[in-house]
């Protein structure tokens, strides 16, 4: 039999191995993809694949190994706002728009008491 065609080469391949692993991060890829797009509508989004076919050649023959490697966009983190306050301290409410009976919030960790 003689190979003529990439699409029939990648199906041969490791046994048809090199086609599933690849169809799996595609697929991969995509899902991620899709979950950041329907997240963030408003922002683009892109991912790659990449398959390299590596050829060594002797005495008529050729041996065929392959790499995937894939990339997706990193995911981006939450984000908390705070004000600063005079003392180096963190508050929720503006330093300046004190509640006039208490001040600014303490934002010590507290500790729930609980009774078992």
């Amino acid at each position: 039999m003689q190979i003529r065609e990439a699409s029939i080469l990648l199906g041969a391949l490791e046994g048809g191995e090199l086609n599933r692993s690849l169809s799996h991060e595609l697929s991969t890829v995509l899902r991620e993809l899709h979950t950041m797009s329907t997240e963030d509508v408003k922002k683009s989004f892109k991912g790659e694949v990449d398959l390299k076919i590596i050829l060594s050649a002797e005495n008529g023959a050729v041996t065929i190994s392959s790499e995937i490697k894939s990339k997706t966009p990193k995911r981006p983190r939450a984000r908390t706002f705070y004000w600063i306050t005079e003392e180096g301290t963190l508050s929720t409410e503006h330093p300046q728009q004190t509640d006039m009976f208490t001040g600014p919030r303490d934002t010590k960790a507290r500790t729930a008491d609980v009774n078992i």
